[in-house]
């Protein structure tokens, strides 16, 4: 059985796989089918969702398949103090793959812990939300062609965005020229750089706005300032001026090459002005519809129903008992009674560790 956590949790030729089996997806998602016929998708929400839930939802329904789950947690046995694990427990007894989005980084590998069957991560506080990537790529892919190619700009709220986050790493992957475009106090968590640079080598640059660097983009990337994950210190006015410097218009896409395609995971609010909408190269509307036939494809794998290359088994991640929990006030180890601390070595000649759930750096691993 394999879970979807990060993107990371995927190679190169797995995430092709996927991408080739979304574009035949195209066919069944108009016709419908029986692919997934008396499977069972369980859709337990912890946070508010529009585009990942209903997509999800339609794209089982289209392979035949049925849903249930929860959108708002004080509904369930969440308000009673039920643990996430014993949730977990219980959801895996009605269905046969379960997508979850948590506040807490991490929560879905805990939740994998827990399982008996499939778990995919649809968004973990500011960490990952590796469908989303797959949707983005899937969308970049069949507008621009090769990715590899490409110079890809992700602008706007890098701190707090797990879809930007998400959405390096599989560029890097791909080995995309990465543009990152923030200003200050939003740029790319230090755990996140390091992972581009010591993990992948990724290719990136930094820029403060997009109008420094437009006229070099082949796709431009667009992420809402996350204010439901700005910390209590920072002054949330002073951010939204800042934010203000990443906004996207007409004006600004006048700078751009002809074919440059704006994209945004959605909802915006006004980093994307509305009088995008009408310009051929504004994206975020089919990247939207684009998440149901590639999350048709994942579900589909996942569940083992197409006689296609499917993921392969991977190694078991090598955990050790930890004596302190995660220093990530985000991390699902800070909220959830009784969960063992564990780490990971990422890097064993450099002594580098990181929280097994979140993935966040130990203090002292500076990767130096």
């Amino acid at each position: 059985m394999r879970d979807l956590i990060g993107i990371d949790d995927l190679d190169r030729g797995e995430i092709e796989s996927v991408l080739d089996l979304a574009a035949e997806m195209e066919v069944l998602r108009e016709m419908g089918s029986d692919l997934c016929k008396g499977k069972i998708l369980a859709t337990i929400f912890y946070e508010p969702s529009t585009r990942t839930r209903l997509s999800f939802e339609s794209a089982m329904l289209r392979l035949g398949g049925e849903v249930l789950g929860f959108a708002d947690p004080q509904t369930t046995s969440v308000a009673k103090d039920e643990t996430l694990a014993d949730t977990v427990h219980m959801v895996c007894n009605y269905s046969d793959i379960i997508v979850m989005r948590h506040s807490k980084a991490g929560a879905a590998r805990l939740a994998a812990q827990h399982s008996v069957v499939p778990i995919v991560n649809a968004g973990d506080d500011a960490h990952q939300h590796p469908t989303q990537s797959l949707t983005d790529l899937f969308t970049i892919r069949r507008l621009r062609g090769d990715i590899s190619e490409l110079t890809v700009g992700i602008c706007g709220d890098l701190r707090f965005g797990r879809a930007a986050h998400s959405l390096a790493y599989a560029l890097a992957m791909f080995g995309a020229r990465i543009v990152l475009i923030a200003p200050t106090g939003l740029e790319l968590p230090e755990d996140v750089s390091w992972r581009l640079d010591n993990l992948y080598g990724a290719n990136t640059s930094l820029a403060e706005t997009p109008r420094d660097v437009i006229g070099e983009l082949d796709v431009l990337y667009v992420n809402r300032l996350q204010k439901e994950r700005l910390p209590a210190e920072l002054d949330a006015n002073a951010i939204k001026d800042v934010a203000r410097s990443y906004r996207v218009d007409a004006d600004l896409m006048k700078l751009a090459k002809p074919d440059c395609l704006v994209m945004h995971p959605l909802p915006r609010v006004d980093e994307l002005t509305h009088d995008l909408d009408d310009d051929p190269r504004a994206a975020y509307f089919q990247q939207s519809s684009n998440g149901v036939p590639v999350r048709m494809a994942l579900m589909a794998m996942l569940l083992r129903r197409v006689d296609r290359p499917a993921f392969r088994e991977k190694p078991r991640r090598v955990t050790e008992p930890s004596e302190h929990v995660c220093a990530n006030p985000a991390c699902v180890t800070q909220a959830e009674p009784r969960v063992r601390p564990l780490v990971e070595t990422v890097d064993a000649a450099r002594g580098v560790k990181w929280c097994a759930y979140c993935r966040y750096l130990l203090p002292d691993a500076s990767g130096s």
